[in-house]
């Protein structure tokens, strides 16, 4: 790497810590909920037009896109994309800090808030020496992530990785199970598929001292929810990660009450295309069967969501070294597979892509709660980390 570029890189992320740790902090309270980003979305317009950054906002109606160019630079060169996304989630915060949200009942407690900022960060970067970059840079700021169908599948749909053209894409996620300073990879098949699965069991309610006169949904409830656990350890190849949960179960019933309707919610992950197709209909199937063997039936709706993610092993391998000369190689951790899911997948079946991790915890300040929980947080230097990590990546 050009030693002039690494070190803007170095000095310039490191003084813009202050400022992209107040637009954290402004994002982190006042959290939006999926294709709700209405007032994100004008935060990070605002933001790129104060430094110059050409910008469309209301890209799948909460997204921005922005174009980082030089002189030398066409609208038929292939673009490197850049993305975060910005979306909250519906959590109550239980964090006592300077910056908690201020809505109740949502949170940044996936880190979206710090991607965004690492982004607008990364953008006063690159901007500063677009005239040194190879290849131009698309920065897709995505609504969505959070909740089917994904934010990414509607931005594809409305074109996003053309006009102009993204010949290749990166993005980085928190990882509080990693200290910060630390970055970490992985090649190839990462991330899971993920489907959502609702059931609804209608049966015949009745006294429960009188079950001979009832057909009992929460008893073809229980039946389906073991029995389809069958599917994964007996009809999946034993090598291939697959899980079936379900975190639901409801029937409105009492002590002495059977209720007559019994709904089901569960979530299907695997690693495996052809077999996530393949299991998703045994499911259907098999839950029709078990109930009508108790004399019931079921209402079975899948609700398909994001696809196995694939990060390109070149991509992958060329950030991963450029990361170990700039952050050290005890600073680069190799990850294992994850059964967690990413709408960043979408892109990933278009064109080459890298889904990297960021290192934001601290044990020793008490950051160590993973995402998804009320009191996530990260240790804040590991903004500037990012910040290098994706300007790394738009250089070649």
């Amino acid at each position: 790497m050009n030693p002039k570029i690494q070190k803007h890189i170095q000095e310039k992320s490191e003084a813009l810590f202050e400022k992209i740790n107040a637009y954290r902090a402004y994002l982190h309270a006042n959290p939006e909920l999926s294709f709700q980003e209405y007032n994100t979305c004008e935060f990070v317009a605002a933001k790129l037009t104060e430094l110059g950054i050409p910008n469309e906002k209301g890209i799948g109606k909460t997204g921005v896109v922005a174009l980082i160019m030089s002189d030398h630079h066409t609208l038929l060169d292939s673009f490197i994309g850049l993305r975060a996304d910005l979306d909250a989630l519906p959590i109550q915060e239980e964090n006592e800090v300077s910056y908690k949200s201020t809505i109740p009942g949502v949170m940044h407690a996936c880190g979206h808030d710090v991607h965004t900022s690492i982004l607008l960060g990364v953008a006063e970067i690159l901007f500063e020496i677009r005239n040194e970059l190879k290849h131009p840079i698309k920065l897709i700021f995505q609504p969505g992530e959070e909740k089917n169908p994904g934010g990414a599948s509607i931005l594809i749909a409305e074109g996003v990785l053309n006009n102009p053209k993204v010949s290749k894409m990166y993005a980085l996620h928190v990882f509080p199970e990693m200290e910060a300073g630390k970055v970490g990879f992985k090649e190839g098949l990462y991330m899971a598929s993920c489907d959502e699965i609702y059931i609804t069991i209608h049966g015949k309610g009745g006294h429960g001292a009188m079950p001979h006169q009832c057909i009992d949904p929460i008893l073809i409830g229980a039946n389906i929810v073991t029995s389809l656990q069958q599917i994964i350890s007996r009809s999946c190849d034993p090598k291939t990660p697959s899980v079936l949960s379900f975190g639901h179960f409801e029937g409105l019933g009492a002590t002495n009450i059977i209720p007559s309707i019994v709904h089901l919610k569960g979530t299907f992950r695997t690693m495996d295309e052809t077999w996530r197709a393949k299991a998703l209909e045994l499911i259907k199937f098999q839950a029709t069967l078990i109930a009508k063997t108790f004399g019931g039936t079921v209402d079975v709706e899948i609700s398909k969501g994001y696809p196995c993610l694939y990060n390109n092993e070149e991509l992958t391998k060329s950030l991963r070294i450029k990361s170990e000369v700039f952050f050290g190689r005890t600073n680069v951790e190799n990850l294992p597979i994850r059964l967690t899911s990413e709408d960043f997948a979408f892109y990933s079946q278009k064109i080459p892509v890298c889904f990297v991790r960021l290192g934001v915890g601290n044990e020793a300040k008490g950051i160590i709660h993973g995402v998804h929980h009320p009191k996530f947080d990260i240790d804040t230097k590991a903004l500037i980390s990012g910040m290098q990590l994706l300007s790394l990546a738009a250089i070649d």
